[in-house]
């Protein structure tokens, strides 16, 4: 359906209005693209004003801003060890005196140039404790995380190295109150002729300013299965997970003890509690309504690390909704947002929000369950295409991270409004792990299939700026 350019100007005149919960977003929803493009771009909400290219013709930003390339892949690190390929979700943490710690995921699969290099010509000398799976000659399980410090000061990173080894396809993960990293592998291979273990869980990596490698322990209770990112709820310490299926779910784990993972726990998925078994793709019919808060309750999995990959069906078995490729997730301000990378009528992506009961995971949650609200759903290219990654920044903006071969770096206000803020114009790959570091001052984003490390940097906080 096409849309008029008055309505694109009542969206933003509505949107604006609006202080809460991305509300003026449902002029996009169920909708067709627009063919004019650029009236598209000329009415989004620019905060930053308009984007430029740099001398090198690599990225568009804003005026005021650049960028720097502070990682390359095969860069020697602090460990004599190689700066793996294919970088992609990250977490900042503050290490004091202007440091910042970042923990970076490499989604590595045994052809990929891993810490070791393309075919493992550096000794990586690591003691065989330290790596989950050994492999073979054949597979080497090359994925995991590297660590660096970063001198906000200087703009240089001062020292890097691997910090979590022997995984596979570690894609995304996510940030725990407790100064750590929970990396997620993306992938459900088993135990075989060529591979010591089971692969398809997360693996938690603790933020230090010295290099270290974490112990390999598999979070087996968080479940086996195709992870993408989890985010942390800060006042209950629940873990909440997407999965990267096309038929997916939504979980959440409640560790018998806050703050320890590795302790055990209860995995569950998330139920709508008006429709069991909640189609909310909107593939082929708007099941999933705009901006509709939905009741929701957690059923149990019972299985947490089956054999076969069926988390999702025996989840779905018990009324779980059903997600179109879960991807980026972030806890904000009390809420929850996530990204579905192929929902929505064209494929081009959704995202969620959720809102915790102020009983979460307790025996009396249901007096006040927690709600499920999709509230973008653009279906529209120039606005927003394959969301993946996604942060909250530090004044409250949702910022995304486009899956596609010229993606975009995509902002999202409280009020609704949206807005770029780069554009890759010069190396096709997906943008990737966005996040800003605690001052604000700084945001790291990856170039993945170029193996490179941003730092973006220049007037970031919108709220200064308007």
């Amino acid at each position: 359906m096409k849309k008029s350019k008055s309505t694109r100007r009542t969206f933003i005149k509505q949107s604006s209005a609006i202080s809460l919960g991305f509300f003026g977003l449902q002029s996009f929803v169920m909708k067709g693209c627009d063919d004019k493009s650029s009236e598209v771009l000329q009415e989004m909400n620019m905060p930053y004003g308009q984007l430029f290219a740099d001398e090198k013709k690599m990225l568009k930003l804003p005026k005021g801003f650049t960028y720097k390339i502070i990682s390359r892949q095969g860069e020697k690190m602090t460990d004599g060890l190689l700066t793996p390929g294919l970088p992609d979700g990250m977490a900042s943490f503050d290490g004091g005196n202007g440091k910042v710690i970042v923990v970076r995921n490499h989604e590595l699969l045994s052809s990929d140039f891993g810490a070791a290099g393309k075919t493992n010509e550096v000794n990586p000398n690591i003691p065989n404790e330290k790596i989950y799976d050994l492999g073979s000659s054949k597979v080497r399980c090359k994925g995991g995380t590297t660590t660096f410090v970063y001198d906000e000061s200087t703009g240089e990173i001062e020292s890097s190295w691997l910090s979590l080894a022997g995984t596979i396809r570690n894609c995304a993960g996510g940030s725990t109150p407790w100064n750590s990293w929970v990396s997620c592998e993306e992938t459900f291979v088993g135990k075989s002729k060529n591979l010591k273990k089971a692969h398809g869980y997360n693996f938690e990596v603790p933020a230090t300013l010295t290099p270290s490698l974490a112990d390999p322990i598999p979070l087996k209770a968080m479940g086996r299965f195709n992870h993408e990112a989890i985010c942390v709820d800060p006042r209950s310490g629940i873990v909440y997970q997407t999965e990267d299926r096309n038929d997916s779910c939504i979980y959440r784990f409640i560790p018998d003890e806050k703050g320890n993972l590795k302790g055990g726990g209860k995995l569950q998925a998330l139920v709508i509690k008006s429709k069991k078994k909640k189609d909310t793709r909107n593939w082929e019919t708007a099941k999933m309504p705009i901006n509709k808060r939905l009741e929701v309750e957690w059923a149990d999995v019972k299985d947490a690390t089956p054999a076969k990959d069926s988390i999702r069906y025996q989840s779905q078995e018990e009324g779980a909704a059903i997600f179109a490729r879960g991807e980026g997730m972030w806890f904000g301000k009390n809420e929850i947002y996530f990204a579905c990378t192929s929902g929505g009528a064209k494929k081009w992506g959704q995202v969620f929000r959720y809102v915790p009961s102020p009983m979460e995971g307790t025996d009396l949650e249901n007096e006040q369950p927690g709600t499920l609200e999709l509230f973008l759903e653009p279906n529209d290219r120039e606005l927003l295409q394959n969301c993946d990654n996604l942060t909250v920044a530090p004044w409250g903006d949702i910022i995304m991270c486009e899956d596609r071969a010229k993606p975009n770096i995509v902002g999202v206000t409280p009020s609704g409004e949206m807005y770029r803020i780069a554009e890759n114009i010069g190396k096709p790959s997906e943008f990737a792990g966005g996040i800003f570091s605690p001052s604000g001052k700084t945001f790291f984003v990856n170039i993945q299939h170029h193996g490179l490390t941003l730092a973006i940097t220049g007037p970031w906080d919108r709220t200064k700026n308007s």
